[in-house]
Parts: C-alpha cells; structure tokens; sequence
C-alpha cells in the first residue's frame, strides 16, 4: 500500500473510532440519568376506586376508571429527566378480561418540595390493542417524556385512558 493510501486509510479509520467514541458518549450520557422509579408490577383499578361519587376514593386527584381494570403484566421505568417507558400486557376490564380502549395515555404523580401533589400527563396518546387478553388486548407500550418537577418526590406512575381516568398503577 502506498503511503499516501495507508495515510488516508489511517485517518478514516480515526474518524470512525471518534464518531463511536461520540455516539457510545451519547449513549452513556442518556443511560446515566438517574432512575427515579423502575417497577416490575402494576395493579388494575379495583372495584373501590371506580366510582366518582366518592371523591376520597381518588390517588392524588386521579379517579379510577368507570369499571374494575385487570391485567397480565407490567413494567417499566421514570428517569430523573422525565423519560417514562411503561410496558403493560392484557390491561383489559374485569368483567369481560376484554379491551375496549385504542389509546392509553399515562400520568406520573408527584409530590412536590413543598408537599403540594403535582400530576403530569402525556400529551400523546399510545396505540393499545384491543379485545380479549387472550388474543393480546390490552397491550401497549408508552415511551415519552414528561416534565418533572424537580424533585418529583414518592412518584406514582398511572396507565390511563384519553380522558385522564386510571387503569392501572404502580403498586402491586
């Protein structure tokens, strides 16, 4: 090889390493954000929480939806900047193991530095599929950011309809 094409061949070389080293800095940046939560379990709304008569019956201002809510399983995790991934498998209604919903939103619950409860839900909505759980209704996965407030004390990570009424929530 000539030194004109070794030299060449070197200094493409180095730009690939550098282009990684850049994209593997970018990578380790966004993984490095602190977990604020990361669950491994969600519970459906029950019976008790899906009547808006009883407003005492709400989390944090979120009342639950009209009927009892199940589901298979759940996961996810909420970063220090917001990022929300939640995974759910079979969130289908009670009484009929079935999903009427197409879209789910989420909303993370947070207390606030000063005690006061701040709620923040995603603007988007999130494609859910519909029908029984045994033929895969209910699943869906949300991956956004939210805002936070910082800091976002005893988070409280909900799967909720369009309308902003909980079907399922950390806990379990």
């Amino acid at each position: 090889m000539s030194r004109r094409r070794t030299a060449s061949f070197a200094a493409l070389l180095a730009a690939l390493v550098a282009l990684a080293g850049m994209q593997a800095g970018t990578v380790l940046a966004q993984d490095s954000e602190r977990k604020i939560l990361e669950w491994k379990t969600m519970v459906g709304v029950p019976t008790a929480f899906t009547s808006s008569a009883v407003p005492q019956l709400n989390i944090r201002g979120i009342l639950g939806g009209g009927v009892a809510w199940t589901l298979t399983s759940a996961k996810g995790k909420l970063k220090e900047n917001g990022r929300l991934v939640i995974e759910v498998d079979g969130l289908v209604l009670a009484s009929t193991l079935s999903n009427p919903a197409a879209a789910f939103k989420a909303t993370v619950s947070c207390l606030t530095d000063t005690g006061a409860t701040m709620n923040v839900s995603t603007v988007d909505t999130f494609p859910a599929t519909t029908g029984l759980a045994s033929a895969g209704g209910g699943d869906a996965r949300i991956e956004t950011t939210v805002s936070l407030p910082h800091p976002c004390i005893a988070p409280i990570v909900f799967v909720t309809s369009t309308g902003g009424s909980w079907f399922a929530s950390t806990g379990g």
